[in-house]
């Protein structure tokens, strides 16, 4: 760094080694002058007449073009000298700052756009099917609860679609274009949750990362917060959780610092709230934070009209999934369907689609029917529902195969892109070449 200081007159009170170095001259060569004996371009006297700053400004000195600060030096509102400074020698340390700076900011964007396209949502309303008149009112309900910033519960049974509600709410909101994080409160053990929602300092315990992690809460920032299988949440972090939702503040664990949040909270539960506050299970003041308002899925044996259109829905979803052209479901096969009771809920009605679509794919059918539903179709026996579970293992062991093989070439057999593009973990992809024996060579 070159450094020079004046008086109000410009007499040159100070300088550095650096700059003496630059100028080839001594320090009695120079304190003592007036800068403009030293160089006659210097734009300090401008400087000490006007009380302006530059802030950045390109300058020569002996030949090296450099960037430098001028300040004034003010004292009870007077004048009294003025300072030049700069950062750099010359002007290519400058632009490999510069462009250190611009690829930092580079790869910030990209990481953001990364965090971004993770905690997003991607189901809208118009992704949730159902006529039915209660499904419809509680869409409907929902639709408008987007346009708040109230805490919302939504309640139903497992396998109803809770969190798809979620981010249809998310995504119809004005917090869209801001993240939408999961947390599931009953996937981390307690001594893990805490830190997972709201972060934690470096050295707050062994293992802890430098730097420390932002939590779920701070992830969330200006988005929305999705707490699933609220009622499950252990009732130490409850009293955590409901401070937050009260002061809307958190601190990191092993943090002094109190982080402002500004976060929309989505919780949802499975379970009957009401009944676990009367078994002290659950927090009363927290439930009522909670339950500003609710939005309560019907299960879906209670709208069995609806069952038709989810399973064509379902059927182009999982056609596009596993890459199948089963196109349809026969009058008796959906009358099957209906007169099943559903305790899955449409969770159960997705996987058991799959499951027939596999079957159906195996004899070159593109319409499913009641011999494909083999666990609820009375007219198979037991030994033939187990020959087409197992059938239906191997044919998609098969499936799988293929497309790993397919992935492999499709990048000159570069696993790791193979598992980007296949959309899994590189030691996924290891543990399946390994299970079904897929070498690295050429075939």
């Amino acid at each position: 760094m070159v450094y020079v200081i004046v008086n109000e007159k410009g007499v040159i009170t100070f300088i550095n080694q650096t700059y003496l170095n630059v100028l080839n001259m001594s320090k009695e060569d120079v304190v003592g002058k007036h800068i403009l004996e030293i160089t006659p371009h210097s734009k300090l006297p401008e400087i000490i007449r006007t009380g302006e700053v530059h802030e950045v400004d390109t300058w020569t000195i002996n030949g090296h073009d450099t960037i430098i600060t001028r300040t004034p030096i003010i004292k009870n509102g007077k004048v009294i000298g003025a300072i030049g400074r700069s950062l750099f020698m010359d002007m290519s340390s400058a632009k490999i700052l510069v462009s250190k700076l611009l690829k930092t900011e580079k790869e910030l964007n990209k990481y953001k756009k990364e965090v971004y396209q993770i905690h997003q949502s991607k189901w809208q309303f118009k992704d949730l099917i159902g006529n039915s008149s209660e499904f419809v009112m509680v869409k409907s309900m929902a639709q408008q609860l987007s346009n708040t910033t109230s805490t919302i519960l939504i309640t139903g049974e497992s396998g109803t679609g809770k969190e798809l509600f979620a981010q249809a709410i998310h995504h119809a909101s004005l917090r869209n274009k801001e993240p939408f994080v999961r947390i599931n409160c009953v996937s981390l053990p307690e001594n893990l949750l805490e830190s997972e929602l709201f972060g934690y300092e470096e050295g707050a315990f062994t293992g802890a990362k430098k730097g420390g992690k932002p939590g779920k809460f701070e992830l969330a920032k200006r988005g929305t917060i999705f707490l699933d299988e609220i009622g499950d949440m252990p009732l130490t972090m409850q009293t955590k959780l409901l401070s937050v939702l009260q002061e809307r503040v958190i601190e990191r664990v092993g943090g002094i610092k109190p982080i402002k949040i500004d976060v929309r909270v989505i919780a949802a539960t499975n379970r009957d709230l009401e009944q676990m506050v009367r078994n002290e299970e659950f927090r009363e003041d927290l439930y009522y934070r909670l339950n500003v308002v609710r939005v309560s899925i019907p299960s879906l044996r209670k709208r069995p009209s609806d069952l038709p259109l989810l399973v064509q829905d379902l059927i182009l979803r999982i056609n596009k999934k596993i890459e199948t052209n089963v196109t349809q479901c026969s009058q008796k096969a959906i009358e099957l369907l209906q007169s099943y009771s559903w305790p899955g809920n449409v969770r159960e009605l997705e996987n058991l689609l799959e499951r027939a679509i596999n079957l159906a794919n195996m004899s070159k059918q593109t319409c499913l029917n009641e011999e494909h539903f083999p666990s609820l179709f009375k007219g198979v026996s037991k030994q033939e529902a187990n020959d087409s579970e197992n059938n239906l293992a191997r044919a998609v062991e098969k499936q799988e195969i293929e497309t790993i093989k397919r992935a492999l070439q499709q990048c000159n057999y570069n696993k790791t892109q193979a598992a980007k593009n296949l959309g899994v973990n590189k030691s996924v992809l290891y543990r399946k070449l390994k299970k079904y024996n897929i070498g690295s060579c050429r075939k």
